[in-house]
């Protein structure tokens, strides 16, 4: 570990593009600037751009570059990174950054050492697998894959080129360290035996049914599309500006999982952390007849997890125990009884990191397992993606959490991927 952190060191210090200010490193208690990770983001829209804000105010990082394929957001983006480095830098108008359409040009770049993946979900399983390739650290937005093969290709190369991944599953570094704390209650049994966990999200994905628009100037539309089916431009999927809103593509199977896998991909990882779970899955899928929720997750130990929620919690995470209930979500938290998060001693104690972000930096420099490590968040997409495949079969499956395979069911197993335009799908 200490020889991959000099060599960290080194290959920033050789290839940085410019050097921040002393006192800029100096005011956060580092001792030089360079040990910054330089980093290259792939889709600065909504929440990628949310990602650059917090990447250039952190001095233990540096922004060398990023790919977008709208020009207006790319535009933006140029502007906000130059402006806020201009500001901090010697030169007035600083100009260093790689900004690209095709975002295998950062993996390219020597000077790169980690990239930060925030594109929508179609996307996230090709620039991940190139990127380990490339022997580039990663960041990747939850969740983390579009199909179950996909994310289990995502870990092996993760796993074989040795590199740091976090998924952007921040309930386990901020919110007020409630979610942690939650966990940190039910492995010390402040609720007993788990019995069930109840993760109260939207339903599953549909068929995209957008009208065809055409497409704005500045928009490379196929590259968007990228591996997904062809179909006619949309803004609701792209928008054709620098929006403040999440775009509707979270809804539609061509490119996402649905609402289920969108807030599921948080509230089902921490009942899978609750659970010590990151390693494995359940072993039945039981969906009702009909509905878009109550499908029903059932694992080795006895523990049940349902999706959907009720009237009387309309979101997060509920944990069902023998000695009590714990509800957990970024808004509310309570418990039944009332005094456990109070009053109960855990026994069971998790790191609580500054931030999402410095718990990925922290985690290159010293080769540490990061809380959101990639199994964790590849057995959580697969939780949704298992749930989006009960509800098409609508018949109870028998799921191998090792081979990660449905038993003796082909049809099933035909669900676990899905055909890709090769053009946009080259791993």
């Amino acid at each position: 570990m200490t020889n991959r952190r000099k060599f960290l060191k080194q290959a920033a210090l050789g290839s940085a593009p410019f050097i921040l200010p002393s006192h800029v490193w100096a005011a956060k208690g580092d001792a030089s600037p360079n040990s910054r990770i330089n980093v290259a983001i792939i889709g600065p829209g909504k929440q990628g751009r949310s990602h650059v804000h917090r990447l250039i105010r952190n001095p233990r990082a540096q922004v060398t570059g990023f790919a977008e394929v709208a020009q207006v957001r790319t535009d933006h983006t140029k502007a906000l990174i130059e402006k806020h480095y201009g500001q901090n830098t010697p030169g007035k108008d600083w100009k260093g950054l790689t900004i690209t359409r095709d975002y295998r040009e950062l993996l390219a770049d020597k000077k790169v050492d980690a990239v930060l993946i925030a594109t929508p979900d179609h996307w996230h399983g090709e620039p991940t697998i190139l990127a380990a390739r490339a022997k580039k650290h990663v960041y990747c937005e939850k969740p983390i894959s579009l199909t179950i093969k996909e994310g289990r290709a995502m870990v092996q190369a993760v796993n074989d080129n040795k590199v740091t991944f976090l998924t952007g599953s921040q309930q386990r570094t901020e919110y007020g360290g409630k979610f942690r704390k939650t966990v940190e209650l039910i492995r010390s049994g402040a609720i007993g035996e788990i019995k069930k966990i109840r993760v109260c999200v939207g339903g599953p994905p549909k068929p995209c049914d957008l009208p065809t628009e055409k497409v704005p100037e500045g928009i490379d539309w196929d590259a968007w599309q990228g591996p997904a089916p062809t179909r006619g431009y949309n803004k609701a999927l792209c928008p054709d500006d620098v929006h403040n809103h999440f775009p509707r593509w979270r809804a539609y199977r061509e490119y996402c999982n649905g609402y289920l896998a969108d807030m599921g991909a948080h509230h089902f990882d921490i009942g899978q952390w609750g659970m010590d779970a990151d390693f494995t899955g359940p072993v039945k899928v039981i969906p009702p007849k009909d509905g878009e929720k109550e499908v029903r997750l059932l694992y080795k130990n006895g523990i049940e997890v349902v999706h959907g929620s009720i009237p009387e919690w309309r979101g997060g995470t509920i944990f069902y125990g023998s000695e009590g209930t714990i509800w957990v979500d970024r808004g509310s938290w309570k418990s039944d009884p009332a005094s456990l998060l109070k009053d109960y001693k855990t026994t069971v104690s998790i790191r609580q990191p500054k931030s999402h972000h410095d718990e990925w930096l922290d985690c290159i420099h010293s080769g540490e397992l990061p809380l959101a490590h990639v199994e964790a968040g590849h057995r959580t997409a697969t939780l949704c993606q298992l749930c989006n495949i009960g509800y098409e079969l609508r018949r109870e499956l028998d799921w191998d959490p090792k081979k990660e395979q449905f038993v003796k069911d082909d049809e099933a197993n035909k669900l676990t991927d899905r055909k890709r335009r090769k053009k946009w799908y080259r791993v």
